[in-house]
């Protein structure tokens, strides 16, 4: 079984590492980070830096593609030759999923039109440029296509893949060896549950404040 996480300039590490944690406990599972180029790949925090052997190019198929966010998804949306190969390995895949602002590469390659799709909630807006219709769900299935809200949403799309691709047993199993257990000290983690100053903040370090 082969899960594909293609890596960028800037990506969200969570977004692709907590997916990653999960799925690789999928028995008979590979999960492989690809890239544009062979090398090591930076975070959008700038402190993790990935080996990545493979570019994306050479791979023809896989059983499920992720694609994370970062601000380094917005910039991948001028790349052609990427948005090209998502459509293309598209066709392959069993699930084409996306965590956080990486919806935004699956609206890019026409995935999504017509459909609802969830994102980070400061991508609403550029989510439904792409066609789709935003929703506040934390993750989004439509047959073979999965969007998840905002990085650590990912986690949530990831276990419900693994029952997918195993069974529920098995992705319960893979909860309690991670110890997934959310018990977050504030609840503060949608848009549904902030105050209107949690959400001013929030915007101002999204920016950089």
């Amino acid at each position: 079984m082969d899960i594909v996480i293609p890596l960028f300039r800037l990506f969200e590490p969570l977004d692709a590492i907590g997916p990653y944690e999960l799925l690789a406990n999928v028995p008979d599972a590979r999960v492989r980070f690809v890239a544009p180029e062979p090398g090591r790949i930076a975070d959008v925090l700038g402190a993790m830096r990935v080996d990545v052997p493979t570019r994306y190019s050479e791979v023809e198929s896989c059983d499920v593609l992720l694609v994370p966010g970062g601000a380094g998804a917005r910039l991948m949306l001028d790349n052609t030759e990427f948005i090209d190969w998502v459509r293309r390995i598209h066709e392959t895949t069993r699930f084409t999923t996306s965590v956080c602002t990486g919806a935004l590469i699956l609206g890019a390659a026409g995935l999504l039109k017509g459909l609802t799709a969830t994102t980070h909630w400061l991508a609403m807006d550029d989510l439904e440029t792409f066609g789709a219709t935003y929703t506040a769900e934390r993750v989004v299935r439509h047959d073979k296509i999965m969007t998840s809200a905002g990085v650590s949403a990912g986690i949530d799309l990831a276990l419900g893949l693994c029952a997918l691709l195993s069974d529920e047993l098995t992705a319960r199993a893979i909860q309690l060896f991670t110890e997934y257990d959310p018990q977050p000290p504030y609840d503060s983690g949608s848009l549904a549950t902030a105050t209107p100053e949690v959400v001013a903040r929030a915007r101002e370090l999204a920016s950089g404040g």
